[in-house]
């Protein structure tokens, strides 16, 4: 950040949450206690790594022009493996700021009908959907209406974007944007999660990394941006993995659609480790990427991907397999479609 020049860090959590950190990046709003509790989704909040992050980038900020600080995202939407948000933050949060800047005749419903077609919360977040299609408030004529509404609300924010940012400010005008497309997103992954067909979960993946590529395509409009994530959600090439008794799902992941659209301004150097003892994740086989880097004598190091590759020739070293479902392995053969590969030897526990 400091040297390179990148103007905001973003991570793989809540971007509704990730506000809360922002703010208190740049303004010192709340404590570092509370910030680190309610600030970070997936249990991220826990990292020690993470607090300094933010401990530093709180001294960074203070006493400067707001040109000249950085900025703290999450670019996830706000999801979990166990459930989904209920859309009632992100759309009482947009339909508030319209209803305070835009002429009150032009909005689609009132703020009691956003609050009746809601609901309850509960039926939104129950983890029973995850496994119970039938369980899900995704497709009923409540969630459809709503949608139809998050579309209109959507609409009149952009129709009145020079009216917006000269009566607010581009960071608030910013904010009601991400609360726009987290709510139409957020609806569209209730709807799927309603779906009974096959294609059930690749929706749920493909639906849940364009919502982070369309976070990360707006902080890529503010500046330079220096991101955080799973290898699965950043890479080039389209994803994958197993799950449950699911056959192999495949989808396009975050890292490809803002590659797509962002061509050689976007840059990826993927993430490979050695053991995490205490998960179960031994010294890699020798035959493997990881293995003939464990092998070096360096604890952690950046290693030169496309270089690599070349030197291994047309034979690819074998693919690790992990024993815990937390850490997946690097495909080696994904050297190629890499810009450089950072590797750290051992993961102690924290």
């Amino acid at each position: 950040m400091e040297e390179e020049g990148y103007r905001t860090v973003a991570i793989e959590s809540d971007c509704l949450a990730g506000l809360i950190v922002d703010d208190y990046v740049t303004t010192g709003t709340g404590t570092l206690d509370d910030v680190m509790e309610r600030g970070f989704s997936h249990g991220f909040g826990a990292s020690a790594a993470n607090r300094e992050l933010v401990r530093w980038a709180r001294a960074y900020n203070d006493g400067r022009p707001v040109s000249g600080q950085v900025r703290f995202a999450g670019f996830d939407g706000p999801l979990e493996i166990t459930h989904a948000a209920s859309p009632r933050q992100v759309l009482t949060a947009l339909h508030g700021y319209l209803a305070t800047w835009v002429d009150p005749g032009l909005l689609p419903c009132t703020a009691d009908t956003l609050d009746r077609l809601i609901g309850t919360d509960e039926r939104w977040t129950d983890p029973a959907v995850m496994t119970d299609p039938s369980q899900s408030v995704g497709r009923s004529a409540e969630a459809r209406e709503l949608r139809l509404l998050a579309d209109d609300l959507e609409t009149l924010l952009h129709a009145h974007t020079p009216h917006l940012i000269a009566a607010t400010s581009r960071d608030a005008w910013d904010r009601a944007c991400l609360y726009a497309r987290t709510a139409t997103g957020l609806l569209r992954y209730h709807f799927w999660m309603a779906d009974t067909s096959p294609s059930r979960m690749t929706h749920l993946l493909g639906i849940r990394d364009q919502m982070m590529a369309d976070n990360l395509l707006a902080l890529a409009d503010r500046g330079p941006t220096l991101v955080h994530a799973q290898n699965a959600h950043l890479q080039r090439r389209k994803s994958s993995m197993r799950m449950w008794d699911h056959p192999l799902l495949e989808w396009w992941g975050a890292g490809a659609i803002v590659n797509a659209r962002l061509g050689e301004e976007y840059a990826v150097l993927a993430t490979a480790l050695g053991t995490i003892w205490h998960r179960g994740v031994d010294a890699p086989p020798v035959d493997t990427v990881e293995g003939l880097l464990y092998a070096l004598p360096e604890d952690r190091f950046v290693v030169d991907a496309p270089r690599l590759a070349t030197a291994l020739g047309d034979t690819p070293p074998a693919a690790r397999v992990s024993p815990w479902f937390g850490y997946a392995p690097l495909d080696p053969a994904h050297l190629t479609d890499i810009d450089g590969l950072v590797f750290i030897k051992d993961v102690p526990q924290t």
